[in-house]
């Protein structure tokens, strides 16, 4: 690559974070103190997240945050990230519609997640700590908070959600090649993963226990933070570079989304690519939809209840506005491991409570099948996370074939499958099905829910 290029490129790479809050007019609740059910003061999340991130999320009036140049120095080492017209996708579906891809996949880590870790990381440098903890689910957030941390010489311990610390090894490698330590979770290492599996001795995990574990270590380890990979404002905030760059490529091209589509387990990378553009419909009355595509086994945003409830199993966070299948619920073991989260952030919740996104379920099967017609085409191949979008686009380009009409699909390719190929491998052989949560099982969390809303 030429230095001119190499400059012209770097420009595209965004210099501020995009702040949604403060253009909604309908602002999130606030969370509360689970015991006085008072919201919370900024100040009351010090002991648990670095000083700046708290103050990130709590900002509800800048719309523009600028990222910092340290952080923004090691996005050039993979951003701007390529925007692709999906031409073999769309002669496959054979659909009047302009497909493109946002491909996330190309960062170090081969997700999007490092988008945040990075941030996240420095700003823990910044206050001068030495050591965090966090959860993972599939292992995209973990592995790019090893690489997070070591690149800002912090320690960093991971509680791996059990069923994907079995089904999953190569990305536990990658967060050990990184310095990290991983602990499958639940485990006997904390007092909240003793009495998961005191009480249940079989539980194979989920996202809300593994965040228990991971916020008793850093509040029991000294000059030590909790750092999260989704659901947190600030979090979405940093996700924000996808859409930017992404506005700046589809006017290089001449178009502009109708819709933008992405998969979704508590929220980051559908923020990442739609606020952005969300923030024409808010601002300047476009019409533009956005499409949130969630597992049909974890169904939080089409089938859950929007109430407050903590973000994690074991009742350690404040209460969180959102949409939730209760922090109880206990997900099918689907390969998409991201996507296995009970609730989703108080900024998305709200805005699909005000209408201004929509969310579709969609089967395991459906996402396999969407993920391997795009591998054939696109010669790319999704994680399992990402083929949920690309299953929900499916659905959106034969629409606009039945409708006759030319539109514009944009998506998000939050990362590549080349270290889930034991999922397609199960699935080639026919040993994956579709969950069917009948709204008995959904009661069982459900109903114990305090009704605060």
């Amino acid at each position: 690559m030429s230095t001119k290029k190499f400059l012209l490129e770097e420009k595209e790479i965004p210099t501020a974070w995009y702040n949604i809050v403060a253009d909604m007019k309908n602002k999130p609740l606030p969370p509360l103190n689970p015991g006085t059910k008072q919201p919370l003061k900024p100040e009351e999340f010090y002991p648990l997240f670095a000083k700046e991130l708290v103050d990130q999320e709590a900002n509800q009036t800048d719309p523009w945050i600028t990222i910092p140049d340290e952080v923004r120095e090691l996005y050039k080492q993979w951003r701007p990230t390529p925007l692709v017209r999906a031409y073999g996708f769309e002669k496959a579906l054979d659909t009047p519609a302009h497909i493109y891809f946002k491909n996330e996949s190309v960062s170090p880590v081969g997700s999007h997640k490092l988008n945040s870790a990075l941030a996240q990381a420095y700003y823990c440098k910044k206050e001068g700590l030495t050591n965090l903890t966090t959860e993972t689910g599939a292992g995209q957030w973990g592995a790019a908070m090893a690489y997070a941390a070591k690149a800002f010489g912090l320690e960093l311990a991971v509680y791996m959600v059990k069923i994907s610390y079995e089904q999953k090894p190569y990305r536990r490698s990658i967060m050990q090649t990184f310095g990290a330590q991983v602990v499958a979770s639940p485990s006997m290492s904390t007092k909240s993963g003793r009495k998961i599996l005191t009480d249940n001795p079989n539980y194979m995990g989920s996202l809300g226990t593994a965040i228990s574990e991971a916020i008793e270590l850093a509040l029991q380890t000294e000059n030590c933070k909790y750092v999260l990979g989704s659901v947190l404002n600030h979090v979405m905030l940093h996700q924000t570079v996808i859409g930017l760059e992404s506005e700046k490529q589809m006017e290089k091209a001449g178009e502009f989304p109708d819709v933008v589509v992405a998969c979704f387990g508590g929220g980051s990378n559908f923020a990442g690519i739609s606020f952005p553009f969300l923030r024409h419909n808010l601002t300047q009355g476009k019409e533009i939809r956005f499409v949130a595509a969630e597992p049909a086994s974890c169904p939080k945003l089409t089938r859950g209840e929007f109430q407050y409830d903590f973000g994690d199993e074991a009742g350690y966070t404040p209460y969180i506005p959102m949409y939730t299948l209760g922090h109880t619920f206990a997900p099918p073991h689907i390969h998409a491991g991201g996507l296995r989260y009970h609730g989703a952030g108080s900024i998305v919740s709200q805005l699909k409570k005000d209408n201004l996104m929509e969310a579709v379920d969609i089967e395991q099967l459906d996402a396999f099948k969407a993920g391997v017609l795009f591998a054939q085409t696109e010669s790319i191949i999704p994680a399992p996370e990402s083929s949920h979008a690309i299953a929900a686009v499916v659905k959106e380009a034969e629409k606009a074939k039945l409708e006759g009409k030319q539109k514009t699909i944009l998506f998000n390719l939050s990362g590549h499958g080349l270290i889930d190929m034991a999922a397609y491998d199960s699935y080639f052989a026919g040993e994956l099905s579709n969950y069917s949560l009948s709204k008995a099982d959904l009661a069982k969390s459900l109903d114990p829910l305090e009704k605060i809303i």
